[in-house]
């Protein structure tokens, strides 16, 4: 019997269990798939290529883990899927072998203005734990050392049992410590507010006073100031008394009584604070971002200098350093500090924070420090930050989902990286990445490549098999995975310079730095050796520079290329024109609106623990708009029939004739020119991919007008063969009379600059210098710095 069970565990073939090694997808039609059918092999790393738009995340994100996290979701109770995300089964007929996915995506971490990255990553919570036992003095328990945790006293009445059924009665006082400034509330900053930019005080109320967006005196808001009965609104706020303006702009919430209904009424100051500053400024709209940076001084908070701590918790120190000193040192140091402590009594505390540190320096995120608030970092630093919390992980056999890993990494840290996703799919779990770059693709066990264009022209599997297969395919990846780019014969001669003296944000040290005008410039480095504090610090702020960086496309189901770009007015008001009516008929999200759907095109059944069912209008047949605005036409064609179109259709229906709109035509010529021409102009922006969304993004900034244009990374999600097309816009833009600064680590483009500045020679505090300022090809030349070693590399073969 013995002898029986020892050949079963030598030969596993025999088990059924060990057959199902295949993830099976058969007939996935989601967004522009087209029946595609595909077997990824399990406990391996397929990478997934193509064109951007191609069909990429629709079959990795929006079929195998949509599905995989909706299964996962199924097994919770009813009572608790009332409170998740309803997902809808992916459109595909079957989905076989599929193991718990795990989405590592490149969302920006929230814009909570507390969250930063050690309290994102759990190392503060392990750093408060260690604190509250060997600090010294001793303050109280880890509560008493975080931010987030304020101080909190009470005092009143406690019954005392005395023998058998005997009570006293005492006074009891309470406190619980808590680590919060009681200054700033833990925020670091304290906020001033610039009183003319909020009202004009020659005005009075009802004349219009305030100037805060969004407080009109038309709405409730007007209700709630005429009825509060504080002060009196026709009267100038200049002639206010002291009560009265204290009334205005710092009172309490009360409660009041306004036209019989109960109502709240909270001073202009602390509705402010509520409303706009409780998110990250960059998070807000653009209109009250402007007023927030007009009307707002964030100044270091006094009291805590801007560590968010009490004067308890910063008192509390281990080998001298208080717990606020210890996260703002780079992470690379704090793992050396952690390494020295050696007390038994917290030993596996220890153990864990070391590991979690050594993890952060491993992913190449050594160089940032645990007070960095999290709002801060890229999309690529997020996205590692989020990895590290896999990366010690002992579950095995499940599915990883990476987007695009390597974006942010200089050629010399996609390695790294690499290595990582190797690890992982050693110790036994099923690795997907979607990737364009041919150093992450070379790595890969199996290769799926879809294509052969993007949006319709896309949605196929055009190949799958090795990467040496995929060389040999003459597919469009196939053909660009070994291109290499020359360097340029003759480079273009700078018009002046940009001076950047003594820049010293974040890392910078105290760097001078003449960045020529007129050419295309690219600076380069390191992932944190400070190119983003260079340019964003010290180049974005002045006048006629125009930023594009690399923030997502927020949009909903109702959005698409036409409103986003702002396509959407001319084309109304022509068909306006054309027909003696009013533009707002043409919108579907206003009068013209089908008033079955609103204009939405769908309709949602709401099944209540249920997915939520999706249905096309039948009234107005998915086409958003009544049909009598249907019946008005231009150039033979109605406002449904102008959304169908692609970029390039439209741009020749609306070039002459009948139809010509020069507004949308301009528009459109810079759609065709990021190479978007096969978007259909009434697409949903929940339905492009991530590259999508940053050429569509970089078009329509494109239009602002500026002398210098800043773009950060634009090769994120682009394809080899877009990077070409890219290019050639640069060069436009450039020919134009415009400069042109480029953040990028991808070689092609730095072998197309006119003028490169590298930073390094490391990160973080070994970073924060210039280490070159030259021609592509002198930095070849000279392979003096990481960059020109690669650079030399990448273009050696060409050449």
């Amino acid at each position: 019997m013995s002898m029986a069970t020892r050949t079963d565990t030598q030969s596993p073939a025999l088990y059924v269990a060990d057959s199902h090694d295949l993830i099976r997808v058969h007939g996935a039609r989601e967004n522009n798939l087209k029946d595609v059918s595909v077997e990824i092999p399990k406990r391996r790393l397929t990478v997934f290529t193509g064109v951007s738009g191609s069909g990429k995340s629709s079959l990795v994100f929006g079929t195998i883990a949509a599905e995989s996290q909706r299964l996962i979701n199924e097994t919770y109770s009813a009572f608790v899927q009332g409170f998740m995300p309803t997902l809808s089964r992916p459109e595909v007929d079957v989905l076989d072998g599929l193991t718990t996915a795990i989405i590592v995506d490149q969302e920006r971490m929230g814009s909570n203005p507390r969250s930063t990255v050690g309290t994102a990553t759990d190392a503060n919570a392990m750093l408060r734990i260690l604190f509250s036992r060997l600090g010294e003095p001793h303050v109280g328990s880890p509560n008493a050392y975080s931010f987030n945790v304020p101080s909190v006293k009470a005092s009143g009445a406690i019954t005392v049992e005395r023998g058998e059924g005997k009570t006293k009665t005492e006074k009891a006082t309470f406190t619980r410590l808590g680590g919060m400034c009681p200054r700033c509330e833990g925020m670091g900053s304290v906020t001033d507010f610039d009183l003319p930019a909020l009202y004009d005080d020659s005005l009075s109320l009802n004349e219009g006073a305030l100037r805060i967006p969004g407080y009109s005196m038309d709405g409730w808001y007007g209700r709630i100031f005429r009825g509060s009965g504080f002060f009196d609104p026709d009267k100038p706020i200049g002639k206010y008394t002291k009560k009265e303006l204290h009334d205005l702009l710092h009172k309490e919430p009360t409660k009041i009584k306004v036209e019989g209904i109960n109502l709240t009424y909270e001073g202009l100051i602390p509705k402010i604070q509520k409303s706009f500053l409780s998110k990250e400024v960059d998070a807000l709209q653009p209109h009250i971002r402007a007023f927030v940076e007009r009307a707002v001084t964030f100044t270091t908070c006094p009291e805590c200098d801007g560590t968010r701590l009490s004067k308890e918790a910063r008192s509390s120190k281990i080998k001298g350093k208080n717990i606020a000193d210890v996260c703002s040192m780079q992470i690379s140091d704090l793992a050396e500090w952690v390494r020295e402590l050696d007390e038994p009594s917290v030993a596996p505390l220890l153990t864990g924070l070391q590991h979690l540190l050594d993890s952060f320096a491993e992913i190449g995120l050594g160089y940032l420090s645990l007070d960095r608030p999290s709002g801060t970092l890229s999309g690529g630093e997020a996205q590692r930050t989020k990895m590290i919390r896999h990366l010690g992980s002992s579950l095995t056999d499940v599915t990883y989902v990476f987007d695009e890993p390597t974006i942010g990494l200089h050629p010399h840290d996609i390695q790294r990286m690499n290595d990582l996703l190797v690890r992982l799919r050693d110790k036994g779990n099923t690795v997907l990445v979607v990737e364009h770059k041919p150093e992450a693709i070379a790595i890969a066990d199996h290769v799926v490549d879809l294509g052969p264009g993007a949006g319709t022209a896309g949605g196929e599997v055009v190949f799958e098999g090795t990467v040496d297969g995929l060389r040999s395919s003459g597919t469009l990846t196939g053909r660009h995975l070994d291109d290499r780019a020359s360097l340029k014969p003759s480079v273009r001669t700078p018009s002046g310079a940009l001076e950047v003296r003594g820049a010293g944000t974040h890392n910078l040290q105290d760097v001078d730095v003449d960045i020529p005008l007129g050419v295309l410039v690219v600076v380069t480095g390191v992932a944190g050796s400070g190119k983003s504090s260079l340019i964003h610090g010290s180049v974005a702020g002045r006048d006629g520079v125009v930023v594009i960086d690399q923030g997502a496309i927020r949009g909903s189901r109702r959005s698409n290329p036409a409103t986003y770009t702002g396509l959407l007015d001319p084309i109304r008001k022509a068909f306006a024109k054309a027909n003696g009516v009013k533009p707002a008929l043409f919108s579907s999200n206003s009068e013209g609106a089908c008033p079955t759907c609103n204009g939405a095109g769908v309709i949602y059944t709401d099944l209540g623990v249920m997915a939520t069912v999706e249905s096309t209008c039948e009234e107005c047949e998915g086409k958003r708009f009544q049909a009598s605005v249907l019946e008005y036409t231009l150039g033979g064609r109605n406002i449904a029939d102008v959304l169908a179109m692609s970029v390039t259709e439209a741009e020749e229906f609306f070039r002459a004739g009948e139809a010509r709109t020069p507004a949308a035509h301009k528009i459109l010529d810079r759609l065709a020119d990021v190479g978007l021409g096969y978007l259909t102009l009434g697409q949903p922006l929940t339905t492009l991919s991530g590259g999508e969304r940053q050429r569509l993004k970089l078009a329509t900034q494109m239009a602002e007008k500026g002398d210098v244009y800043v773009l950060d990374e634009p090769t994120t999600g682009l394809h080899l063969a877009d990077v070409e097309q890219l290019l050639g816009l640069l060069d436009r833009l450039v020919d134009s009379g415009k400069s042109v600064i480029v953040i990028e680590h991808h070689q092609a483009v730095m072998a197309h600059a006119d003028w490169l500045i590298d930073l390094g020679p490391g990160a973080g505090h070994d970073g924060g210098r210039v280490v070159f300022e030259g021609t592509p090809a002198d930095l070849v030349a000279a392979r003096s710095t990481l960059t020109g070693e690669h650079l030399a590399a990448y273009v050696g073969t060409s050449d």
